[in-house]
């Protein structure tokens, strides 16, 4: 069959009613099996067709890239299932990124490799246009506004996989030292999820559609076939040194060669909604490299993101000595479960990383503190033995006085060019001498003259979060928590091997010329060999030339960097990612405050509104959680799940956020500091059963009378109306124009949406 040559309605009974409604979530390249007239083959009959999937499962995805002065060649592999007793075919479709050359297509039968049929751009689009205006469903749009590939599949074996590769090569865009790629994961998952399971369509007139408030809502994440193994590995070559590799939408490893070369991995097994794989590299020849991304709506503040990362080789001289003092809890109660001994592993280790430069000195306690020696001590073979020594007859014993060990320990610090770390790990709560979590926070920060920086360990659920939050927040360090499930050994050493190599301290950085607010994190932590800044805010507009300023002490000597060539645009960008990013942050720095001093309305008014808008699911904005053991906030289970109204949290929320020890209360402060730590974007359900709200991409929509309206829009405001009648030529031309709209439009035949100071009217 001659898949150009069939009319519209014969597409409209080939294609099934709903050609793009069971992409999985992370399916970006479709097979869409259709009817297969070859009687040399079981193909099925017309009185199976209704029963054949509409799409077919993807079980895999893999995709390799090499990028080689920003030329960037994508090998794609995905296998798909044919779970049917039938031979299947099916046509193709790949969104693919801009300005991209195929440069190789093929499918697998069995052993065999074979070059498929490959239509063109126009044959795709002309062919992808049509079934929208025959099936007039709006989630079909996931893939308008798209560069389309399109090929024809076959044969499609039964009860067997098709395996799918495509290659193709773009040139990556250099804005600013900043390289980005881009890889399409996200298209298509919108349409499984808000669409109904409708019956395969007969010949003649079609029944109308129901209205969308009346159609059955599906949530992927509820069926765990849907699962889909995904996988990515980039390796950047470059003459230029490579800075910075980041990924907002990922979690990556990244592994160095030198200077020139950067390996970025990832691998995750999804079932619900995946965003589009991006990453960022920065190339530049300064000691540190400072990249810039911004993000801005006509007529509102931007948001920026600011990544300043070390060069990759450093001498000897360029690593910053530092000072480490090591405060471990030696109570009765760290003899449990092997708690002692992986805590004395992990203090170990980090004193064998100490560099012989570094001075370090160790304090246990439990009723009393107990030193290894007075001051701080070169970590020289003599006093690293010494040390191991006394790890070794550590014992767990007594109560915790956890108020004189900091007071003891911080008097063995001396004022200092150096970096000065507290590390302290502790099971408990204080149980002897000063007990009030206030006054030991007081007592410690009034001692800190020397402004060492605190890190946290809580280990197990019977801490006191608030003490350890407070020292971390108000003596310029950081918390982590150690569930019962989770090995301190790992933890603490990860942490230890990260600290190990600090390349810059005290850093402070000055934007002239552009106007910054609510920028986090709020203190800039030490920049250390193999990691990076990341900063987000929000800017007004610039004035004049905008120049960024990075200081810095490097072993006691002030250096300070300017960066002229960064622009904060006053148009809205790509990135818009960004305001997510800030939100997440900016929740966390809320929730952070509720947490150490209280609840307040405006504090919670603004994290309902923020959680509500980016589908952060925070404790008061619990109603987005649905699914039986999910976190307060995040991807994980706690004992409870609350159900009540954002404006007023349930009180399972009220006492996670006002309890100082237990389970929910490490949770709570696990999942605040990720939010505040947040790089990568987590997307969050957008599709709730029932519920009459959907987040898309940047916005969020509400559903009124039948109309899906951005939540910006308002009948009082003098905008002027553009009115699109849904699959029109008009509507068609504006999605060419504006492929960002495709999403938007996605939502229904009824849609308002706000855009560049117009407002977009989609109607039946």
């Amino acid at each position: 069959m001659n898949w150009n040559r069939i009319s519209a309605r014969q597409i409209g009974l080939l294609l099934v009613a709903t050609v793009f409604l069971e992409l999985a979530a992370f399916a970006q390249g479709v097979i869409v099996p259709r009817p297969c007239e070859r009687p040399e083959h079981r193909c099925p009959p017309p009185s199976i067709w209704p029963e054949i999937p509409r799409t077919l499962k993807v079980k895999s995805i893999r995709f390799t890239t090499k990028i080689t002065e920003q030329v960037a060649v994508t090998h794609v592999e995905q296998v798909f299932e044919n779970n049917t007793a039938y031979t299947l075919e099916g046509v193709y479709f790949f969104p693919l990124p801009d300005n991209v050359s195929i440069t190789e297509f093929a499918m697998w039968d069995g052993e065999r490799r074979l070059v498929g049929e490959v239509r063109s751009r126009e044959e795709a689009r002309q062919i992808y246009n049509q079934i929208v205006r025959s099936q007039r469903d709006p989630a079909l749009l996931e893939y308008a506004g798209k560069n389309l590939f399109q090929a024809s599949v076959f044969p499609i074996a039964p009860r067997s996989d098709k395996k799918i590769e495509l290659t193709y090569s773009q040139v990556l865009s250099n804005e600013s030292g900043m390289v980005a790629y881009k890889y399409p994961l996200g298209t298509g998952w919108r349409a499984y999820g808000q669409v109904p399971r409708r019956p395969v369509p007969l010949p003649g007139p079609q029944p109308r559609q129901a209205p969308v408030e009346e159609q059955e809502q599906i949530d992927p994440r509820s069926d765990a076939s849907f699962s889909t193994n995904i996988s990515g590995q980039i390796e950047i070559h470059s003459r230029l040194p490579i800075k910075g590799v980041y990924s907002p939408s990922h979690q990556l490893e990244v592994k160095r060669d030198g200077e020139q070369v950067a390996r970025a991995s990832f691998e995750t097994r999804a079932s619900s909604a995946q965003s589009d794989f991006q990453l960022f590299y920065t190339l530049s020849n300064e000691d540190f490299g400072v990249s810039l991304l911004t993000y801005r709506e006509p007529g509102k503040d931007g948001y920026f993101l600011l990544l300043v990362s070390p060069k990759a080789e450093l001498k000897k001289g360029e690593v910053v000595a530092k000072d480490v003092l090591f405060v471990l809890d030696t109570s009765g109660s760290m003899a449990s479960a092997g708690k002692m001994d992986k805590a004395k592993a992990a203090l170990r280790f980090g004193v064998e990383q100490l560099d012989a430069r570094d001075r370090f000195n160790i304090i246990s306690f439990a009723g009393e503190e107990h030193l290894l020696h007075e001051g701080m001590k070169l970590a020289n073979k003599e006093a690293k033995a010494l040390a191991l020594e006394f790890i070794e007859k550590m014992r767990a014993t007594g109560g915790t006085n956890i108020n004189d060990a900091m007071l003891a320990g911080l008097k063995q610090l001396q004022r200092s060019e150096r970096p000065q770390i507290v590390v302290l790990i502790t099971d408990g709560q204080p149980t002897v001498g000063e007990t009030k979590a206030q006054r030991i926070m007081g007592n410690v920060k009034e001692s800190n003259s020397v402004r060492a920086r605190v890190f946290t360990f809580g280990v197990g659920y019977d801490v006191n979060t608030v003490l350890l939050d407070g020292l971390a927040n108000d003596n310029r360090g950081s918390v982590e928590y150690i569930e019962p499930n989770e090995d301190i050994e790992i933890k603490v050493s990860n942490f230890f091997a990260k600290i190990n190599h600090p390349v810059l301290s005290d850093l402070k950085l000055d934007f002239a010329g552009v106007s910054t607010a609510q920028v986090y994190p709020r203190i800039l932590p030490d920049l250390f060999h193999g990691s990076q800044l990341v900063l987000v805010g929000r800017y007004q507009s610039a004035r004049g030339e905008p120049r960024v300023t990075l200081t810095g002490n490097v072993n006691g000597r002030e250096r300070r960097f300017n960066y002229d060539d960064l622009a904060f645009s006053e148009q809205a960008t790509g990135q818009d990612f960004l305001p997510h990013l800030w939100a997440m942050r900016r929740v966390g720095h809320l929730l952070d405050q509720i947490k150490l001093n209280g609840e307040a309305k405006e504090l919670r008014d603004e994290i309902v509104e923020l959680g509500t808008r980016y589908g952060i699911v925070t404790p008061y904005t619990s109603y987005l959680v649905q699914e039986p053991g999910t976190r307060l906030i995040g991807g994980n289970a706690t004992p409870r799940q609350m159900r009540k109204s954002p404006e007023r949290p349930a009180p399972e929320a009220r006492d996670a956020l006002s309890a100082v020890a237990g389970q929910e209360a490490v949770v709570l402060s696990k999942d605040k500091e990720r939010l505040r730590q947040a790089e990568q974007v987590k997307t969050q359900p957008t599709v709730v059963a029932n519920s009459g709200r959907r987040r898309v991409a940047d916005k969020t929509f509400t559903l009124k009378e039948g109309i899906w309206q951005d939540d910006e829009f308002s009948a009082e405001r003098q905008l002027p109306v553009v009115r699109l009648k849904f699959a029109s030529d008009e509507y068609f031309d504006l999605i060419s124009k504006e492929p960002k709209l495709a999403e938007y439009f996605a939502l229904g035949e009824r849609v308002i949406v706000v855009w560049n100071g117009k407002v977009l009217r989609v109607e039946e």
